[in-house]
């Protein structure tokens, strides 16, 4: 096991994450620049890439000039600040005040959580809401959620949250299983005040209590379990070099921001290119609760929570296990201060089944190969939900993604009369129905830059003379040409899919090379299309979206998703760019649509959702047939 692998060292590569030593010259720049008063605070720091041109010229030894991103607020209602800083030159090179009724507002900040219930205990109506529940207002706790954006004239240009209540019992008590429902505070951020009370009912507060890590609640813990001990003795088969990793013919860079978390660059198997860039670049948590109290819960974790500044730090033998190799990140806090997040990404190559095996009746061969995967990975906790991210690459040239939601579901009173949109966990506890949609950001570059997408799926045959028995069936490709004709929805009944063509180079049967988008096609999103979070997140109304590179378009919902009425994905397709041999860009909308059952309280065991890319025609045959034998000794294979 390696830890703490973030490098210290002046960064090589125009692609290398933040370093303390950056954060800390961003802030000097922009303090001589007279753009940090006393009351601003940053809500988001990282770096500015450079042009894949840049990137792709780039040579071991070369210059690296290194530019950062910074969104400044002012917390008493002053302009948000978009501002380009150059470290190398020491200077600010970029910067545009935010119109907040255009644009939206800044995300919410670790600040604002602090000052919530400071606000709303000194609200009469508030207090007198609580204490009319029989709950003293010092005993309750408060969550800021981001407000979205609906037909309130009172609201507009203004920084608005709305905020919930939990009652914490005691000290280790979990608060999320003592909702304080029927009543909704809207608090005004900037000017510290609430400005609306909604008490809409006054529910039972629910008592069992919810404390999983409570022994006396659980319960003894079962002691048949015999410890699994994961060795290599001989280390891992992977390399790393500062932030670049080879394994097996693989080689990418691996890069981290506090927005979309674990990013994955210049991604290469055997010296040819798959994907420039990768990431998770949203996700929205739409509720489907339409009461006067919840009908607004519609959540953006990363554009309107920054939700990687809550990666966790990883612990060898609970969140990994085997011969691990972390990476430490490290991101601005409030005050533009840098906060190393210590073993942020996990690293290690685990063991995944078989890989190919065939025993044969003509020649008694009889061979089998393991497969293995490397597994890169990181963990977010925002308010109640943990999510993991996992990038799996495969001896075959697949590429997975993989994403893990655990946590504690949000919850609300379960009334006698029952609830139509929410599940009961426990006496009196619900838990509303609910959906996670995620968005992977896909920069292709099969074999080079200039790619095509096919859908690819099955076409059916009728029976006629050239079908007589009726049991054919045929596969259908149809070109995506333009960016409105390449906005799709997935049909497991067709088998659909989408291959990332190369149309400029073939294989030895004369087809493009080709990786294949493969999805799970579960539902989109749910809402309906007159919602505000229709219009919001609209790149989660289908399962694909095809864009021409645009180095400004970076993320689904926009560049500004809190209170913005609506951005990004929807806006860009108006254009209809041709996506046929040019540089582009896949979106892929993926994601759990969660109906809670008890099994799911007081803590979620992990589901999972999300996609995989398969080589298709890449190679010439199987690229893992050079894979040896298993040498334990113990595999009839083995020598």
């Amino acid at each position: 096991m390696t830890a703490g692998e973030a490098t210290t060292a002046s960064p090589s590569h125009p692609l290398d994450p933040m370093t303390p030593e950056e954060v800390r010259e961003i802030r000097s720049v922009l303090d001589r620049a007279g753009l940090l008063g006393e009351n601003t605070r940053f809500a988001f720091c990282a770096l500015e890439e450079p042009d894949k041109e840049v990137v792709r010229d780039h040579v071991a030894g070369d210059s690296v000039e290194r530019r950062f991103r910074a969104l400044l607020l002012d917390l008493e209602g002053g302009p948000s600040r978009d501002v380009v800083v150059s470290t190398t030159s020491s200077a600010v090179i970029g910067q545009v005040d935010l119109d907040p009724v255009a644009d939206g507002q800044l995300p919410i900040i670790d600040t604002e959580f602090e000052l919530i219930e400071d606000v709303l205990n000194a609200s009469e109506e508030w207090c007198a809401a609580l204490v009319r529940r029989g709950l003293d207002p010092a005993e309750v706790c408060a969550v800021p959620l981001s407000a979205g954006v609906y037909d309130y004239p009172e609201e507009v240009g203004r920084r608005v949250v709305r905020a919930l209540g939990f009652a914490q019992h005691h000290e280790k008590d979990h608060p999320w299983a003592h909702p304080v429902d029927g009543l909704v505070a809207y608090v005004d951020l900037s000017r510290r005040e609430v400005m609306r009370v909604v008490d809409e009912r006054e529910f039972a507060v629910p008592q069992e209590p919810g404390n999983f890590d409570d022994p006396a609640q659980v319960g003894p813990q079962r002691t048949t379990l015999k410890p699994i001990e994961i060795s290599q003795p001989d280390g891992p088969s992977f390399t790393v070099d500062g932030h670049q990793v080879q394994w097996e013919g693989w080689d990418l860079r691996i890069g981290f921001n506090e927005r979309e978390g674990l990013t994955l660059h210049q991604i290469a198997l055997n010296d040819r290119p798959i994907a420039y860039r990768a990431s998770i670049a949203e996700m929205a948590v739409p509720y489907a609760d339409p009461s006067p109290v919840r009908f607004w819960q519609n959540y953006f974790d990363c554009g309107e929570y920054m939700f990687a500044r809550y990666t966790n730090s990883l612990e060898l033998g609970c969140d990994c296990l085997g011969e691990i190799h972390y990476f430490d990140a490290v991101v601005a806090d409030d005050h533009g201060q840098p906060r190393t997040i210590r073993n942020a990404i996990c690293m290690h190559e685990e063991d995944y089944g078989v890989l190919w095996k065939h025993t044969d009746i003509f020649t008694g061969s009889h061979e089998t190969r393991r497969q293995r995967r490397l597994v890169i990975s990181f963990f977010t906790t925002i308010g109640n939900y943990d999510y993991g991210f996992y990038w799996y690459f495969y001896l075959d040239g697949t590429i997975q993604l993989e994403a893990k939601a655990t946590g504690i579901t949000f919850t609300a009173a379960y009334p006698p009369e029952g609830h139509e949109y929410a599940a009961e966990l426990a006496p009196g506890l619900a838990a509303p129905y609910h959906q996670h949609l995620f968005c992977a950001r896909l920069d292709m570059s099969v074999d080079g830059h200039l790619n095509a997408v096919e859908e690819v799926e099955v076409a059916t045959v009728p029976v006629s003379d050239a079908n007589p028995h009726g049991n054919a069936f045929r596969e259908s490709r149809t070109r995506l040409t333009t960016e409105k004709h390449a906005a799709r929805t997935a049909d497991q009944g067709r088998a659909r899919t989408w291959h990332v063509i190369n149309p400029e180079v073939r294989n030895r049967f004369g087809r493009n090379v080709a990786y294949a988008l493969h999805p799970e096609g579960q539902p989109t999103l749910l809402a309906d299309e007159d919602s505000s979070i229709h219009t919001r997140a609209h790149f989660a109304t289908k399962h694909l979206w095809v864009t021409r590179y645009d180095p400004a378009e970076r993320y689904p919902a926009g560049d500004f998703v809190n209170q913005n009425p609506g951005a990004g994905l929807g806006e860009w397709i108006g254009a209809d760019r041709e996506v046929d041999g040019e540089d582009i860009v896949l979106w892929h909308t993926f994601g759990l649509t969660h109906f809670p059952r008890p099994e799911d309280w007081p803590v979620m065991p992990v589901d999972y959702t999300g996609f995989t890319l398969e080589p298709v025609g890449f190679f010439d045959r199987n690229p893992a047939l050079d894979v040896p034998p298993s040498t334990n000794g113990r595999c009839h294979g083995a020598d």
